[in-house]
């Protein structure tokens, strides 16, 4: 019981906070419910599809596959294909973190599991086209223009700080 209290006790004290805000504010608290509520519904709907999609391509791509694209002599393919997935991805930012598990567990390079990540936040084709419509193609250009080297650069910046030591412990537990 200890071992439980101990390993839910973020999820046990927001739970508390949540009754004694709830205790004093019934109108507030009822409204951080309903928030809590959303965002886990959201959550279940999202995550078992991305699980489901990275054991087939834990299964179906072999590791050799995903080093010759992605791995360290990849070059200009391994960015490109890097875009392209992250950009390509549905959903929130969350579930990119899985899929890049599931990369460093098949031997993509560093670098490029950054600019997944930094695709999948910024560069998605459906947020383009929102843009597209809603804030105008000079807009939405200018600001994929701006975010495709600036997601280069902070990748590049951050394979360089990183030391050797801190990534392979990123990928060892990954495994």
């Amino acid at each position: 019981m200890k071992k439980v209290a101990k390993r839910y006790r973020g999820f046990i004290l927001a739970a508390i906070g949540m009754f004694v805000l709830t205790l004093f504010n019934r109108e507030l608290g009822m409204k951080a419910i309903d928030v809590t509520a959303y965002s886990f519904k959201e959550m279940i709907t999202v995550i078992p599809p991305v699980f489901i999609l990275l054991g087939l391509l834990d299964i179906w791509v072999p590791k050799e596959t995903m080093t010759r694209y992605m791995g360290e002599g990849s070059g200009i393919k391994g960015i490109l294909l890097a875009f392209f997935i992250g950009s390509a991805a549905a959903g929130p930012l969350y579930g990119a973190f899985p899929v890049a598990a599931v990369f460093m567990k098949k031997g993509v390079k560093f670098s490029n599991i950054m600019i997944f990540i930094g695709a999948w936040s910024t560069t998605k084709i459906p947020m383009f086209l929102f843009e597209m419509t809603a804030l105008g193609p000079v807009f939405a250009i200018t600001r994929l223009l701006i975010n495709i080297p600036g997601i280069i650069i902070i990748a590049m910046a951050l394979s360089a700080v990183s030391s050797k030591n801190e990534i392979a412990t990123l990928y060892s537990v990954a495994e």
